[in-house]
């Protein structure tokens, strides 16, 4: 089964949307459209009724609200709404959220924990450094069983990363389900856009950057328009 990204053009490249249930990382430089097309993955998610959430550490609600307050993609009712929570580990809510669920086994035990109790559908994961943060020693082994613990749940998980080279693999790269990759190319003639679909199990996809826009309803892909890098 697939569940619709909630971003148009998106959908057309994996044949159809995203396989339900499965990890995905979303990375890319800074100010490539990663935070919009989680937001409007999310905002989808709520619309169509499932439970949702966007957890992080470095952003707080009204600051994610205010970023996307431009778009007309319905990010600021479902943010309001009852669908969606959004969890800041860093605040004493946000902590309070998932240590409900013990101490015992670090964030890794505690999150998934949460996830299964409040039968979440979608999650965004903002970002890889989040998990830097909270893991101190062996960090690699640590996000290894993280991202492995997250893929036994039964949510669709978008999990944000600042990598900036698509060439430069991580171990979450390796681990996750999928990968899409976000491109800014800046010529003489200005700033071109692009996403591209890297890896995706279970679903036929070519590799080809299509070309990536902004608009009032948010992040639109040009299906037709392929980017040279």
């Amino acid at each position: 089964m697939r569940v619709s990204s909630g971003v148009p053009g998106f959908d057309d490249l994996v044949e159809g949307g995203l396989l339900k249930n499965r990890l995905y990382v979303v990375s890319g430089p800074p100010g490539s459209g990663k935070t919009t097309f989680c937001s409007q993955f999310i905002t989808q998610g709520a619309k169509e009724g499932e439970n949702c959430v966007y957890l992080t550490m470095h952003e707080t609600k009204e600051e994610l609200m205010q970023d996307m307050s431009g778009f007309d993609f319905g990010f600021d009712r479902a943010i309001k709404s009852d669908k969606i929570q959004f969890l800041n580990l860093v605040t004493e809510s946000g902590k309070r959220a998932i240590t409900q669920f013990g101490t015992e086994g670090g964030l890794t035990n505690r999150l998934v924990a949460f996830l299964e109790s409040n039968e979440v559908d979608r999650a965004v994961i903002d970002s890889t450094m989040l998990l830097q943060h909270f893991f101190k020693q062996d960090v690699s082994d640590e996000i290894t069983g993280f991202l492995s613990a997250l893929k036994q749940t039964d949510a669709t998980i978008l999990l944000i990363s600042e990598m900036t080279d698509p060439t430069s693999y991580s171990d979450e790269h390796y681990l996750a389900h999928g990968v899409i990759f976000f491109h800014n190319f800046l010529d003489s003639s200005g700033m071109t856009r692009g996403v591209q679909v890297i890896k995706m199990r279970g679903t036929a996809i070519d590799s080809d950057i299509r070309e990536l826009s902004f608009s009032d309803q948010g992040l639109r892909v040009h299906t037709k328009k392929k980017v040279q890098a």
